[in-house]
């Protein structure tokens, strides 16, 4: 189409003018994890938005891991971590690469700062520096350890390097301005003492550069053009920009931040993930009532549902919420042309049907899924003898109740018209049987020589299979809040989890494999559990209802 009006985000105009103005040869782009927890929800949007712009630009995409802080560092993390980006479809160039690699890099950095009287050794203790920090309305207070001596300095470095102090008894900082507006630029700190074992370097290094030192060297030492990354680091860009300044990086990179997703009402903070998942609330990090990407994975969510969710948000400058309702429509949305419609019954009560021959057994034809003829049909058992849901049963049925009460005719899902002739009830009075008779004629549930309001669907007892469904909720307490202000502790919501024992599917289901989804005809979309399910006996979850209180903005 000609003249056709691309819209571009904010991102996509700053990478245009860098090509247009010669800055940029080549767009590439990073994520950079810290390997201390799970990625969650909010990190699906970084890897997806910084994958795609190396996509878009035909340029490189490159997975690092920030692990400058063996502290809180794991193995299992980084794994966890390569498992779901590959997941998400963000494939990246060559080998993953590691923050930690570029150690002796950094370290010269560092020495190369001291050199050029940008850098000192400080004794002050962490109370002391706080303190003459100053605040967002006082400048701070020049520490006296700022005027050593080059050589001093370079001393003092190579004895922090070499082991001889103890953590926390000094500390290299950049010398920039302790009357500077920003914070971040009085002197901060750019190494640390720490006497830690490194997941990936042993006991090599007993010093560790800070995150606001390392992360611009390590985008330029890999050629990053463009580090994009949230809104919490703008105040901390003109660090950034002045670490890759004073170190003298031909096209150094350039540093953009935009608006970071967050999703109401649901649980993000690391260290209340790890508290859920030590108490045995939750049973890991992937717990499907979490918003991990590995749980939501486990859960059943798509990638490509992922990608709609991120698209839908969109990239911006500001900063705003976004509601759980918006994420469930997306996986609603990629499976409702996907996914095959099985019957499941959840709460079953039994359905007799007096006239139907005994011991028969009838293969109904029933289409996989009736938006989608290329899934293609199945054949479904039909016997005397079937499961149906509890609530499509009345006794007493209110006014425009179509589905089975006495004297009423229904259509059994693709099989027959049955009318309900009696009931049987239990001394607690509920309802154990009830009992209807067929017509033959209505074979297949489509016959045109009458008209019924109610369709239910079915299982056969004889033939369906019983297995496990879980049925979940936000763990939130909604109405209270994610957190609880006086305690600390997260609002728990009491049932968040309703396993289900006795649910009764067709059989095709019970061959499920891990990762499988469907849906419940009226009980939502499931996926066969990926941890627990085993081959002829699965374990079902609920990804979502079938019903949703979001609209898609016109």
């Amino acid at each position: 189409m000609e003249n056709e009006v691309v819209s571009r985000n904010f991102i996509e105009q700053i990478i245009d003018n860098d090509i247009e103005d010669g800055h940029c040869k080549k767009v590439i782009t990073r994520f950079p994890p810290e390997p201390n927890g799970y990625l969650h929800i909010g990190h699906a949007k970084s890897i997806l938005l910084n994958y795609g712009l190396s996509q878009k630009y035909h340029g490189q995409f490159n997975l690092r891991f920030d692990d400058t802080n063996p502290t809180k560092e794991k193995e299992e993390f980084v794994e966890s971590i390569k498992s779901d980006v590959e997941w998400l479809g963000a494939k990246w160039h060559e080998d993953v690469l590691f923050a930690s690699s570029y150690f002796p890099q950094m370290y010269e950095a560092a020495v190369k700062l001291i050199k050029k009287g940008k850098a000192y050794v400080c004794d002050l203790t962490p109370e002391q520096i706080r303190e003459y920090r100053g605040t967002l309305t006082q400048p701070g207070k020049e520490s006296p350890y700022r005027n050593r001596s080059v050589e001093e300095n370079l001393e003092l470095f190579e004895n922090m390097k070499n082991g001889v102090y103890e953590d926390g008894a000094k500390v290299l900082r950049a010398k920039i301005d302790m009357a500077s507006p920003n914070i971040n630029m009085r002197d901060p700190i750019i190494y640390r003492v720490a006497h830690i074992t490194h997941h990936r370097t042993g006991d090599t290094w007993c010093i560790y550069p800070m995150y606001d030192f390392a992360h611009p060297i390590e985008d330029a030492i890999e050629g990053v053009s463009h580090s994009i990354c949230t809104l919490e680091f703008e105040d901390h860009r003109p660090l950034y920009d002045w670490v890759v300044k004073e170190l003298e990086y031909e096209n150094p990179p350039k540093q953009i931040e935009f608006a970071k997703l967050y999703l109401n009402n649901v649980v993000t903070g690391k260290r209340y993930i790890k508290k859920l998942v030590e108490d045995g609330i939750v049973d890991g990090w992937d717990d499907p009532r979490l918003v991990s990407i590995a749980a939501l994975r486990r859960r059943g969510f798509t990638p490509e549902s992922i990608k709609m969710f991120v698209d839908l948000v969109g990239v911006t400058k500001s900063q705003g919420a976004v509601e759980y309702p918006m994420l469930e429509y997306c996986i609603r949305e990629d499976l409702k042309q996907k996914a095959s419609r099985m019957m499941a019954v959840l709460d079953p009560v039994k359905l007799i049907i007096d006239n139907y021959p005994e011991g028969q057994i009838e293969y109904m034809e029933v289409p996989n899924n009736q938006e989608n003829p290329e899934l293609g049909t199945r054949k479904v058992p039909f016997t005397k003898e079937l499961y149906i849901e509890r609530e499509d049963f009345m006794e007493e049925p209110p006014k425009k109740y179509f589905r089975l009460f006495p004297g009423n005719e229904v259509r059994l899902m693709n099989a027959y018209f049955v009318t309900c002739v009696d009931y049987k009830k239990d001394a607690l009075g509920n309802i154990t049987e009830i009992h209807c008779t067929y017509d033959p004629e209505t074979k297949g549930g489509n016959f045109a020589g009458r008209k019924v309001k109610g369709t239910i669907h079915w299982v056969s007892v004889s033939e369906g299979v019983n297995v496990e469904a879980r049925l979940y909720e936000n763990i939130v307490d909604e109405e209270k809040g994610v957190y609880d202000e006086e305690t600390g502790q997260i609002n728990l919501n009491p049932n968040s989890l309703k396993v289900v024992k006795s649910c009764y599917v067709e059989p095709a289901l019970a061959q499920a494999n891990a990762q499988d989804k469907f849906q419940f005809v009226r009980n939502g979309y499931f996926c066969a559990d990926i941890k627990d399910s085993i081959k002829g006996k699965p374990v079902f979850n609920r990804i979502v209802s079938l019903k949703s209180s979001f609209k898609l903005p016109v």
